[in-house]
C-alpha cells in the first residue's frame, strides 16, 4: 500500500514540475498486452520557459521522454519491463510515422529515465551501462541504440542541479532533498506547490497502518516543516484577512468591509484546498460572523475533503 502512495506522488510531483513545458501523460497506456508507462512527457514545440531551473530533470525534458520512478531500487527484471515498454512506444511511433507516409526521426523517439533510489554496481554491470563525460555521475547509459538511462538517485550529486530528482529518492537521501526544499525562496516558483504534494504524502502514510522504517523517518522529518508552514499560513490568512478588511471598509464601511474581505478570502482558501465548492456551502459561508471566519481560516488548513467542510459546519 505505501508504494502505491510513493508511486502515485511521484507521477503527480513529475507532472507538477513538467507540465509547464510540455505535455505530460501519467499512468500513459500502450497497445499490445496492457501495460502503462508511469509518465509520458513531450516537450512544447516552441520552449517558452526555462528548462534549467529544474536542473538535471530539466536535461530530461528538452527531447521527448518516458520516465519511470521507482520507490524500491529496481530489479533486473523491472528494468527490463521498462526497456520492453519504451521498445513498444518506438514501433507505435514508426507504424504511425509509416502510415502517414512520414519517415520517423531519432529525437522524436523518446528517451527512457529509470529513477531508482539505489541499485547495486553488479546489477549496473549486467546492463554494460557507462557513464558519459558530459552527465553528472549517477546517470548510467545504456547501448546507444536503447535511448535509455539509469538514474541511480543515491549517487547524484548534492547539488541544486539534482534537488528534484533527490526528492524522489528515500531515506537520508530524501530527507536531506526535503530540507533543501524548504531552504529554497518563498518566491521560487515550485517550492508551494511541492511543498503542498510532500505534505499530501506525509497525510497518506498517516493513516496507512503498515509503515516501512523509511515511510515513518519521513512523516518525522516532514512534521517541524509542516507545522511550521501551517502556523505561517494562519498568520498570512489573518493579514490577509485584514488587509482586505481595510479596503472594503474604505468603500462600505470598516466592518462590514472586513467582514466581506474575510469571506473572500476563507472562500479562495477553501477552493484551493477542497476544490471548488457548491453554492449551499457558498451561501452558508457568507452567512458566518467574523469570529466563526476566523475559526474557520484556521481549521481549514487541515481539510482535505468537502466532507471536512460539513464536519465543521455540523459542530458550529
Amino acid at each position: 500500500m505505501t508504494r502505491f502512495i510513493h508511486d502515485e506522488f511521484a507521477k503527480d510531483y513529475l507532472e507538477e514540475l513538467l507540465k509547464n513545458y510540455g505535455e505530460v501523460t501519467a499512468s500513459a497506456k500502450i497497445s499490445g498486452e496492457i501495460k502503462e508507462i508511469d509518465v509520458l512527457f513531450t516537450p512544447h514545440k516552441q520552449q517558452k520557459f526555462n528548462l534549467q531551473i529544474l536542473g538535471l530533470l530539466g536535461r530530461f525534458a528538452e527531447h521527448p521522454a518516458i520516465i519511470e520512478p521507482f520507490r524500491n531500487p529496481a530489479s533486473t527484471d523491472e528494468i527490463c519491463d521498462c526497456i520492453l515498454k519504451s521498445l513498444e512506444v518506438k514501433a507505435l511511433l514508426r507504424r504511425e510515422a509509416k502510415a502517414n507516409n512520414i519517415k520517423l526521426q531519432q529525437p522524436e523517439i523518446p528517451k527512457l529515465w529509470i529513477l531508482t533510489p539505489t541499485i547495486s554496481q553488479p546489477r549496473l554491470s549486467s546492463f554494460a551501462t557507462i557513464q558519459k563525460p558530459d552527465w553528472l555521475s549517477g546517470v548510467h547509459f545504456l547501448a546507444e541504440a536503447l535511448r535509455t538511462a539509469i538514474v541511480a538517485i543515491h549517487q547524484l550529486p548534492i547539488t541544486p542541479e539534482t534537488l528534484w530528482l533527490r526528492l524522489l529518492g528515500r531515506g537520508n537521501v530524501q530527507s536531506q532533498a526535503i530540507i533543501e526544499l524548504q531552504e529554497l525562496p518563498l518566491n521560487h516558483p515550485y517550492q508551494k506547490a511541492t511543498l503542498e504534494l510532500v505534505y499530501n504524502l506525509r497525510e497518506n502514510l498517516r493513516v496507512n497502518q503498515k509503515l516501512t522504517a523509511d515511510d515513518r523517518e519521513l512523516i518525522m522529518r516532514l512534521e517541524p516543516l509542516y507545522q511550521r508552514d501551517r502556523e505561517q499560513a494562519k498568520q498570512e490568512g489573518r493579514q490577509e484577512g485584514r488587509q482586505e478588511g481595510r479596503q472594503e471598509g474604505r468603500q462600505e464601511g470598516r466592518q462590514e468591509g472586513r467582514q466581506e474581505g474575510k469571506k473572500d478570502l476563507i472562500l479562495r482558501l477553501l477552493n484551493r484546498r477542497i476544490g471548488e465548492i457548491d453554492a449551499s456551502l457558498v451561501e452558508r459561508v457568507q452567512g458566518l460572523s467574523i469570529e466563526q471566519l476566523e475559526n474557520l481560516g484556521e481549521a481549514l488548513l487541515d481539510f482535505t475533503t468537502v466532507a471536512d467542510l460539513d464536519a465543521w459546519f455540523s459542530q458550529q
